[in-house]
């Protein structure tokens, strides 16, 4: 793991962001409600980056018309197709499916009952060091080369 520094803590005060490139990834720093986060910044359904993404809640159900929206501004909506994902963890909570015209099976099922989605984004330890934003990212691989002329 190397450490790089990102910015100055104040230089990213709580509902902003900072893409930053760190070991040849692109990363994007957020800061929600006063932790900081960061993320692989690269959708992992078709490699948009999440960099322009809203920042929004989650919204729950355990029935129709009853819901609960929550962890406002945790819940990071890529920009390309809407897909979610938890800034706190990088999980999705999407599955998406083929778009056809078919019937459906339906049932009502509790919130409880509904899972993350099997998709995650990378994320990378952050830490405070006076009054420092710092992103550890492992070392990237560099392939090793012949020699001149060779």
């Amino acid at each position: 793991m190397t450490r790089h520094i990102v910015c100055a803590a104040r230089d990213l005060p709580p509902g902003a962001r900072k893409l930053v490139h760190l070991e040849g990834r692109p990363i994007l720093v957020l800061n929600v409600k006063g932790e900081f986060h960061a993320l692989l910044n690269i959708c992992p359904h078709q490699g948009a980056s999440l960099a322009g993404g809203i920042l929004t809640g989650l919204v729950e159900s355990g029935e129709p018309g009853d819901y609960r929206y929550s962890r406002e501004g945790e819940i990071l909506r890529c920009p390309w197709h809407g897909w979610e994902f938890d800034v706190k963890t990088g999980k999705s909570w999407c599955k998406p499916s083929r778009i056809r015209l078919k019937d459906y099976p339906v049932a009502v099922e509790s919130g409880g009952a509904l899972v993350e989605g099997p998709y995650v984004a990378e994320t990378f330890p952050v830490s405070i060091d006076d009054d420092y934003v710092v992103v550890e990212v492992a070392t990237a691989r560099v392939a090793e080369r012949g020699a001149a002329g060779g």
